[in-house]
């Protein structure tokens, strides 16, 4: 996820972040992403605020959280990301079970592009299945990580909103928390999406459900009181001393998403708002089995290019 859910980051208590990934859950093949590769010196920290944050800074902000959080990021949730399954949200709710893309026989030979691959845990699944993936991530760190635990496709260092392959590449795209939660223009990304499928391909994308913008970031009971509007859309930003954004994650709300679908030539076939499993017990973030059991964490949206 990226991260991954994916597309994710750590919570705070400020804003509604995106979720990092449970430590427990159904095992994949062990990960080797728990040592990391070079550790960063810690900065200040970022004052977190609400305030608009356009398409550029947007971009600047989360390559460079995302190469500085990387290492981090890797040796805290590589157990439960594995190094080889596809998992939509914290919930793991995982791709084995819910057939999003389609069922796994049908991968097999299929062009697929990940967008906010991190690792590539998700990439590495679909090889397995026989497709061809190929991971894109805005930040190089990430795909370090990638690159270390290796994969029979390629990696791409990239900005979702500027794809670097041709028109009808691809017969899938997916992002589990990747790229669409970080953007100020989700209609730029899902146009360079729609421009690099096959005509009746298929785009799954999951993010942080929108209805927690409306809650604390928080997994106990103080995170069960609405706090702050829902159709409030100014982006969540955290920034330096100078006021420089360092993180940016953008709200939009459920029928925001649909109508951004839909405007960039996609049809919205599914909803998915996976419930709290009793199996996952993992408390992190803003998310907990509390929370997940009487509010929605994750919503995936499965679309078709027609």
């Amino acid at each position: 996820m990226a991260e991954r859910a994916r597309q994710m980051r750590p919570g705070t208590a400020q804003g509604p972040g995106a979720p990092s990934a449970p430590r427990q859950g159904p095992a994949g093949r062990k990960s080797t992403t728990r040592e990391p590769i070079i550790q960063e010196p810690e900065a200040p920290e970022p004052e977190a605020t609400r305030r608009e944050a356009g398409v550029t800074e947007s971009s600047r902000a989360n390559r460079g959280w995302w190469d500085r959080n990387a290492d981090e990021y890797q040796t805290e949730h590589g157990t439960f990301l594995g190094d080889d399954r596809f998992v939509w949200g914290p919930e793991g709710l995982d791709e084995v079970e819910a057939e999003l893309l389609g069922p796994p026989e049908e991968l097999k030979g299929r062009d697929v592009l990940e967008l906010g691959a991190g690792a590539a845990q998700c990439s590495r699944w679909l090889a397995a299945q026989g497709a061809r993936p190929v991971a894109l991530d805005i930040s190089h760190r990430q795909l370090r990580h990638a690159q270390r635990i290796g994969g029979p496709f390629p990696l791409v260092c990239a900005d979702a909103g500027a794809l670097p392959f041709a028109d009808g590449s691809f017969d899938l795209v997916c992002s589990a928390y990747g790229a669409l939660p970080f953007v100020a223009d989700p209609r730029l990304v899902l146009r360079e999406v729609r421009r690099v499928l096959r005509p009746g391909g298929r785009l799954v994308f999951s993010v942080t459900h929108p209805i927690r913008w409306a809650f604390p970031d928080e997994p106990g009971p103080e995170g069960l009181s609405v706090s702050a509007s829902y159709f409030d859309r100014t982006p969540y930003v955290e920034q330096d001393e100078g006021g420089r954004a360092v993180y940016v994650e953008h709200h939009r709300t459920l029928g925001d998403r649909v109508r951004d679908v839909v405007a960039s030539g996609f049809r919205l076939v599914d909803l998915v708002e996976p419930e709290w499993p009793a199996w996952n017990t993992s408390e992190w973030g803003g998310w907990s089995p509390l929370r997940g059991n009487l509010i929605p964490g994750t919503a995936v949206f499965v679309c078709v290019r027609d």
